[in-house]
């Protein structure tokens, strides 16, 4: 009967469904609006759901197919605990259910890319290959070898007219280079992304809440942790890596570090400056504006670069950058199909929409892959093609 106990399903399956997203018993029992005892039991074999609970266990809360509840144990799988080594355990602890599901999706994605390009990556350069970083060495040379890779000089970024602009032109060469960049909108504010190492087919995956500024930050923040062979998930907030042990916090300082070279090449800002007071704390907004148009960036990462030399107190810093950030509201909206489109690798979306086009891949299928529903298909399939032929 439909209103009877579920059989059959094993505890620790329960369990794990529900540590993989992140959530608590008090969680699940709030979300069901059942007893706390009650989802205890469900998880020490003493009671069973009924299989409307099931249902809403398994599609709007752990957002699993109901199968898999009835397998004889959990699947292998990965979790943020054991994958991201540079964030305190508190913080790991306390990620949200959101950020669960948005690394999952990852890793779908990166299982998708290696069924679609049977394992092997479709770009013709390969940047974690060609480069590999070290924190010993110095920062200038390694940044400019990542330039070199990417194939973007300090004139071309200093034409740029727009954040956005910069933003698709980053995305773009580092794709170029093998790495697949994909961006969604983040209930967990102070994440700024993550990514996800693979031998082959690598993967970046950007909070697309933030600016694009930050978001081009944060692409070549996680680009560093590729480059020094590792996963990466990482936070806007600078002062939580005073928090970390001391080998992770040097990681991190290390790649906000590599990230603000490639951006702001120190020789070029040094004669930069100098068109700055001698107390840059004088200095007027407009003066901020320029400067970080010239690199594409936020004016904060300015201020910090003279902070990092002593040319602003901290007080100071932390007071504009808090002003700052409030000015920073972005606004959203505008047509579905692109801003969808912007989520999802370039590359990928294009392959996807390629094999759909010559039968390889189903419309249902095709419509999974890119995370979209079959009716909203031939929208973004136009996007793709639209984009292709410009």
């Amino acid at each position: 009967m439909k209103h009877e106990p579920v059989t059959g399903i094993q505890p620790e399956i329960f369990r794990w469904a529900r540590k993989s997203v992140g959530l608590t018993v008090p969680d699940v029992a709030d979300m069901l609006k059942r007893q706390p005892e009650e989802i205890e039991a469900w998880e020490d074999g003493t009671a069973a759901p009924t299989y409307p609970q099931l249902e809403k266990l398994a599609y709007q809360i752990y957002k699993r197919p109901l199968a898999v509840f009835f397998l004889p144990s959990p699947p292998e799988e990965n979790l943020p605990q054991r994958e991201f080594r540079t964030l305190p355990d508190a913080d790991l602890q306390n990620l949200q259910r959101d950020t669960y599901l948005h690394i999952r999706r990852a890793h779908a994605y990166q299982l998708a890319l290696r069924d679609l390009f049977d394992g092997h990556n479709p770009a013709e350069r390969h940047i974690w290959k060609a480069i590999s970083l070290s924190t010993s060495k110095g920062l200038a040379a390694q940044a400019q070898a990542i330039r070199e890779q990417l194939g973007i000089t300090l004139e071309q970024q200093a034409a740029w007219k727009t954040d956005e602009q910069a933003l698709k032109a980053w995305r773009s060469a580092i794709e170029n280079c093998g790495i697949f960049v994909f961006k969604a909108a983040f209930k967990q504010k102070d994440i700024s992304g993550f990514c996800l190492m693979d031998a082959h087919l690598p993967v970046v995956y950007i909070n697309n809440s933030a600016t694009k500024t930050r978001q081009i930050f944060s692409l070549l923040h996680e680009l560093a942790h590729l480059l020094l062979s590792m996963n990466g998930l990482s936070k806007f907030d600078i002062a939580y890596i005073e928090q970390l042990p001391r080998d992770e916090r040097k990681i991190e300082q290390f790649c906000n570090a590599i990230a603000a070279e490639v951006l702001i090449p120190a020789q070029d800002f040094a004669g930069q400056a100098e068109r700055f007071p001698a107390n840059v704390e004088q200095a007027t907004e407009a003066q901020f504006a320029a400067l970080a148009n010239r690199y594409g960036v936020s004016r904060e990462a300015i201020l910090r670069r003279f902070f990092d030399q002593g040319r602003v107190g901290q007080a100071f810093y932390e007071g504009k950058a808090k002003y700052w950030a409030a000015q920073k509201k972005e606004a959203s909206g505008g047509n579905w199909y692109l801003n969808q489109g912007a989520y999802i690798s370039d590359r990928f979306a294009k392959e996807v929409v390629s094999r759909h086009y010559r039968h390889q891949i189903s419309l249902e299928r095709a419509a999974d892959l890119l995370g979209i529903k079959p009716k909203s298909y031939a929208g973004f399939e136009e996007r793709v093609l639209q984009g292709a032929e410009a």
